[in-house]
């Protein structure tokens, strides 16, 4: 073989081998700061009453090549913050959450959905009062980007589903008006490791 002709073997070889190594699933660790869980659920027809849980942690496998990955989060039930004391010891008590007894909520995916680049939906497992369900979290928004001040890359976007929570066994006040219907609104943003 000439010189040139292996010097194009060596080349295209290398390029295949660097083009594998960047289309690997890569792994990323859930930011505390910019991830938010929070839920919404109407106040006997009337307003909206929001809170959210503000200790989580976890991880999420991104391949864009081979449009696949899969998520892992762990909330804790017991950090739940309505801005309101009295409200958030209720909503911990045996009531609704049961902090004690079930102090962490979990979310594992099973699948990803694509439309095109960008993750549309991930489906998966919600594990809340020891009861796992089947939900769907449809993205409104999902985008990756080179985060200047820690010079990673990082990956997120805003996610949502509605459940019935009488479905893990939450009924209090179902029978009284109190909405079984609630909306859970995952913000979140990953850092590539």
């Amino acid at each position: 073989m000439n010189r040139h002709l292996i010097a194009s073997v060596l080349a295209a070889s290398t390029l295949g081998a660097v083009g594998m190594a960047q289309a690997a699933p890569a792994t990323y660790s859930i930011d505390p700061t910019h991830t938010f869980v929070t839920f919404e659920v109407k106040h006997f027809g009337t307003s909206t009453n929001r809170g959210r849980f503000d200790k989580k942690a976890g991880t999420v496998t991104l391949d864009k090549e081979a449009k696949s990955g899969s998520v892992d989060i762990t909330i804790e039930t017991g950090s739940i913050n309505t801005g309101t004391g009295p409200f958030d010891a209720h909503l911990k008590s045996k009531d609704f959450f049961n902090a004690e007894a079930f102090p962490q909520a979990t979310f594992k995916s099973t699948k990803f959905i694509f439309n095109g680049d960008k993750v549309s939906q991930v489906v998966g497992d919600l594990t809340l009062l020891g009861k796992t369900q089947t939900v769907v979290l449809s993205a409104n928004n999902f985008g990756c980007y080179q985060n200047p001040m820690l010079k990673r890359e990082v990956c997120g976007g805003d996610f949502e589903t509605t459940i019935q929570r009488a479905n893990f066994g939450m009924e209090y006040g179902i029978a009284y008006g109190i909405p079984n219907d609630v909306k859970l609104i995952i913000q979140v943003e990953a850092v590539k490791q």
